[in-house]
């Protein structure tokens, strides 16, 4: 089996590492960074992955490079780990170069943000490919040192996965094989994809820490960080007490959903919930919101996305963040933009798209463009 990774950083870099260690499986991994081309061609082009308690997984992808047609020939899996903000021009890209004799399953970890539709769309001239998308990363990845090492967090305990609503049953259980051989964690088929869209994640949470960090009356609203934080093990309580609030209006566009179009999204639980399934005995004190992110061993050291400030001493928040480029611009849209379709009120998600954009002052309006404009009534 040939998987193509496209994408070279931190999911990326450890889905490489991890499916070498799987016997008779080739692993070719698209990027566009030249320098990281030529280092896997001109050194050793082993990698790295780094459990918590110190073990080391290595492996040599058998092809690192930035020709998508060199990367994709013969491919029988296509792995998507780009921010969604570089979705839609990666599979403009690849789609010449895909494989046309075979079916060819394209994918993306993880799955939010509407992938299905945009796939559907950038893709629509090609028959033989099956669009799927994995509800979260299998593992958390973090401090990764491009090319040779990351470091790899917690692991999910069982793998969920969905099909665009066009594919068909023998699809779905030729992708669940293959993922099966490709990872440790079982792998479950969902009903709908709507299960991974409105899985609740990043797009709640990174949003309701900053705006508990920064945003109007917040400690540093309007000063500098003195030092590093965490996004999780230093998440404060107002962050929780608004990721409740968000989370529970994504529950609500999930009911409204499920009552427009007659299916069945129970898969997409509580986030407190989510969490406690996904990670267990990882997380120290599961009582609340709040003790959960804070004491959850498989989110420790993941740093929030502070920055030099430009002005003076201390840090900032990145405007580069994938927190604002990928979770705001394209998860939390997709949620304001389905809430007002199905006519459900998010005061709080709304509140928090709203500051964030302002604050950011370079972010699109609106939904992305990939989403049916009739929606949901041609779902």
């Amino acid at each position: 089996m040939k998987v193509t990774i496209c994408g070279a950083g931190r999911t990326g870099h450890l889905n490489a590492v991890l499916f070498k260690q799987v016997a008779s499986v080739e692993v070719s991994v698209l990027t566009n960074s030249t320098m990281l081309a030529v280092r896997w061609e001109v050194g050793d082009g082993v990698w790295q992955a780094e459990t918590r308690d110190g073990r080391m997984f290595s492996g040599r992808p058998d092809h690192v490079g930035t020709d998508p047609a060199k990367a994709l020939e013969g491919a029988d899996i296509v792995v998507v780990t780009q921010p969604a903000q570089a979705r839609a021009g990666l599979l403009d890209q690849i789609a010449p170069h895909l494989p046309r004799d075979k079916w060819i399953f394209v994918g993306a970890i993880p799955g939010f943000c509407g992938f299905d539709w945009l796939a559907a769309k950038a893709l629509s001239e090609r028959e033989n490919v099956v669009i799927w998308g994995m509800k979260d990363v299998p593992h958390i990845a973090f401090d990764l040192i491009s090319g040779q090492r990351v470091r790899m967090g917690g692991a999910k305990a069982e793998l969920f996965v969905a099909l665009h609503r066009r594919e068909s049953a023998a699809s779905g259980a030729a992708l669940a094989a293959m993922l099966n051989r490709l990872y440790e964690a079982p792998v479950t088929l969902l009903r709908d994809y709507l299960e991974i869209t409105l899985t609740p994640g990043n797009a709640l949470m990174h949003p309701a820490v900053l705006y508990a960090l920064i945003g109007p009356g917040a400690p540093w609203e309007n000063r500098p960080f003195d030092e590093h934080l965490c996004w999780w093990s230093d998440c404060p309580q107002a962050a929780a007490e608004l990721l409740e609030a968000c989370d529970a209006e994504n529950q609500a566009i999930r009911r409204a959903s499920e009552a427009r179009l007659g299916v069945d999204l129970s898969s997409v639980k509580p986030l407190q919930q989510e969490l406690i399934e996904a990670y267990g005995d990882q997380i120290v004190d599961a009582r609340t919101m709040y003790t959960l992110l804070r004491t959850n061993r498989a989110y420790a050291d993941i740093r929030a996305p502070l920055v030099a400030n430009p002005h003076g001493p201390g840090l900032v928040i990145d405007r580069e963040s994938r927190a604002f480029h990928e979770d705001i611009a394209f998860g939390q849209a997709l949620l304001v933009a389905m809430a007002e379709r199905l006519g459900v009120a998010v005061p709080a998600i709304a509140k928090t798209y709203r500051w964030a954009r302002d604050y950011h002052g370079g972010l699109a309006a609106g939904a992305p463009d990939y989403v049916p404009s009739d929606w949901p009534e041609a779902a």
